[in-house]
């Protein structure tokens, strides 16, 4: 705002599409992600550099802890000479996928690049479970339960249990507690992908727990995946032709129909906008019951329930589970052992 009354150009990025459709509604400006703004190509020329940089006076990141540095140079030499570059993110989160922690590095104690921390937490109340015990794990301490209204904790050492009994907080016990929509309050982050309590074996139980399969309803099989009316979805890569403005990777919705005859299902996106996929576009969807938590960076959730368990021994980092506890507005259910706690915080 403060740009605009002063007539600056500005432009808003993110280095994902999830995150740059969330800065838009933020800020009811258009944003894009970086790779977009900067026009780059499958290769890793951009078409916007040093001699031909942006037309702007201003450019803002947002969730700049995923920048990784091949993507922070390409940006720095595209701002053009007199126009400020401003990054926001949470140094304390994920770093990014690819080489570099560029965020923590232009924080680092020596560092020439002016910066401002924010203390003032706006997600959640500032007494809350949620902020108190994110405030803990980014300290390296075990969070508190007893008292909490907001933050809980469900014991079980198995890894099998747990993934079970994570099924069950998400399905069933959270929506008759809080009265919370399992498909679009309720996000389980998982820290892998793999095993008994990894996402891909936590959608399959979810689905089964919240959206069964009946002989009276269509169904879709794809690549090892059953579509069905109801299921939660989520787009796996950027299509900018799909929908009024492009559909982009790790937008969430419910299937609302499926039509075998139409050979066509259409997803309700969490932006409320109606998409429909031909089911030879269907490698674009996956089911998001449960996402890691590297995807869901970016993204915020009523209600998070995070399996913590041995059998991710060596996923259980600081970083990874403040990430996954700060994407959550109102609460948060851990599920797991204390002992793969304390290997998380450490």
């Amino acid at each position: 705002e403060l740009a605009r009354a002063k007539r600056a150009k500005v432009v808003l990025a993110a280095p994902t599409g999830r995150a740059a459709k969330r800065l838009a509604e933020l800020t009811g400006a258009d944003a894009s992600t970086v790779h977009r703004l900067l026009e780059l190509k499958p290769g890793g020329d951009a078409a916007y550099d040093k001699d031909r940089p942006l037309d702007a006076d201003l450019v803002v990141v947002d969730e700049a802890s995923m920048l990784d540095l091949l993507l922070a140079n390409k940006l720095v030499k595209a701002v053009p000479p007199g126009a400020h570059l401003l990054f926001v993110g949470d140094v304390d989160q994920l770093p990014s996928v690819g080489a570099g922690e560029v965020l923590r590095d232009l924080l680092a104690d020596r560092s020439p690049i002016p910066s401002v921390r924010l203390t003032q937490v706006f997600r959640q109340a500032q007494q809350s479970g949620v902020v108190t015990n994110a405030h803990r794990i980014n300290s390296g301490q075990h969070p508190v339960t007893d008292g909490m209204k907001d933050f809980f904790l469900f014991v079980e050492d198995e890894t099998e249990e747990a993934g079970r009994l994570t099924v069950d907080v998400a399905a069933r016990r959270i929506p008759a507690r809080f009265g919370l929509d399992p498909r679009r309050d309720i996000q389980v982050l998982a820290p892998m992908h793999r095993g008994p309590a990894g996402a891909g074996t936590l959608n399959g139980l979810l689905q089964q727990a919240i959206t069964p399969g009946r002989p009276d309803l269509p169904e879709k099989r794809f690549g090892g995946r059953v579509f069905r009316v109801g299921d939660k979805v989520t787009q796996i890569r950027n299509n900018y032709e799909k929908g009024e403005n492009g559909v982009f990777n790790g937008t969430v919705g419910v299937v609302t129909s499926l039509d075998s005859e139409e050979q066509r299902l259409t997803v309700l996106t969490d932006e409320d906008e109606e998409v429909p996929y031909d089911f030879d576009e269907l490698d674009e969807l996956a089911h998001a019951y449960a996402v890691t938590i590297h995807r869901s960076q970016g993204s915020e959730y009523p209600a998070v329930v995070i399996p913590v368990t041995t059998g991710a021994w060596m996923m259980l980092q600081r970083n990874l589970l403040y990430t996954a506890v700060t994407r959550a507005k109102k609460l948060v259910v851990l599920v797991g052992s204390r002992k793969a706690i304390g290997q998380a915080v450490r």
